[in-house]
């Protein structure tokens, strides 16, 4: 049988309770965990709530007003149509009229070897400018979920740090303290220590 050592009862909230070993800056100390601990929670849940809306939004804005738009190639996309998979997708000139009726022109992919003049699907904007196709409903929601818990780490990170650095703050305070004291008490029974 392994030896495992003496058990040791821990004891909660040992911080604020009455002892006559406790220190003003063991309070401290409690009460810049319980805050720091508090305001990491709040923050990064706030700021994650609010960025992962916030890209939802967008991107809701995007699948509305983007649309689908007929447009022929200008040119012959490079690349052999017989060799890949259907999958396989080129950059080409692509030319569609805008919603104003100009002539536009861009860069899309398409499959390899399409002869110009070629009919193409592209999005655009509502000014007809060229963009990607919008993100589908669940999609967004993925996307703004992992932006979302993304920054709520990164805003609670920021509170949860700065009672780190006043925590260690607190024990070299604690520290100068223990040594004061025991410099005290070397000087009441007349020797050195350390």
């Amino acid at each position: 049988m392994a030896f495992r050592g003496p058990r040791v009862a821990r004891v909660w909230l040992w911080r604020w309770r009455r002892s006559p070993l406790r220190r003003r800056a063991d309070v401290v100390e409690g009460w810049v965990l319980l805050g720091a601990w508090l305001l990491s929670l709040l923050v990064g849940v706030l700021a994650g709530l609010t960025a992962a809306h916030s890209v939802e939004r967008q991107l809701d804005r995007e699948r509305a007003e983007w649309r689908p738009t007929a447009a022929h190639l200008a040119e012959r996309a490079p690349g052999d149509r017989r060799v890949g998979s259907t999958r396989e997708r080129v950059w080409s000139e692509v030319r569609w009229q805008g919603p104003d009726g100009a002539e536009h022109s861009g860069h899309a992919r398409v499959r390899p070897g399409s002869p110009a003049g070629s009919p193409v699907t592209v999005w655009t904007d509502r000014r007809g400018h060229l963009v990607t196709e919008p993100a589908t409903e669940s999609e967004a929601r993925l996307n703004s979920s992992v932006i979302g818990g993304l920054a709520g780490l990164g805003a609670a990170a920021v509170p949860f740090l700065a009672g780190g650095a006043v925590r260690c703050r607190l024990e070299r305070r604690r520290l100068e303290q223990w040594d004061a004291d025991w410099a005290r008490f070397d000087a009441l029974r007349g020797r050195r220590t350390g």
